[in-house]
């Protein structure tokens, strides 16, 4: 049996299908799609292989975007925002301090990630855990807040 370039690009489809089952980010999935379209249309077409190049990187160039951008927030978790943490939608919370457990750093847990923490207007990086504590901004990757009343946090430990 002879390998075609129309079965070439389906093998190459075959082995980005399977590929995405190991990331789950639908990146390869695209690109298997349009490894597959690439096929269809060099059989259909009987097309050079720098004709074969072109149709896989318009089709690459139209799939890829849109599997990010369409179909991609449909197989997220619904409450889910990613890329939000930094972006000032948390200024204002209530947190609780935490101390980190293998080095004893002070911060507060944003989104699931812990940050250090810095009291505002001060050089203060440790508050007993349990402080509560309104957050305030992000300078860097340490989170500067301000002590608050006693009342209970409604905000994750």
């Amino acid at each position: 049996m002879e390998w075609t370039p129309a079965m070439l690009w389906l093998a190459a489809a075959l082995v980005l299908g399977l590929a995405e089952l190991t990331s789950g980010a639908l990146l390869l999935l695209a690109l298997a799609f349009a490894a597959a379209l690439t096929a269809a249309t060099t059989a259909a077409l009987g097309l050079p292989f720098s004709g074969q190049l072109l149709v896989m990187g318009v089709l690459a160039g139209i799939l890829v975007p849109l599997t990010i951008k369409v179909i991609r927030p449909r197989f997220s978790p619904q409450g889910v925002a990613y890329g939000t943490t930094g972006t000032g939608v948390e200024r204002g919370h209530r947190y609780v301090t935490i101390e980190r457990d293998f080095d004893g750093a002070s911060g507060l847990k944003i989104n699931g990630d812990f940050y250090r923490l810095r009291v505002d207007s001060t050089t203060t990086t440790r508050l007993p855990a349990g402080t509560n504590v309104i957050f305030k901004e992000f300078d860097g990757t340490t989170a500067i807040v301000e002590l608050a009343s006693a009342t209970p946090s409604s905000q994750e430990p």
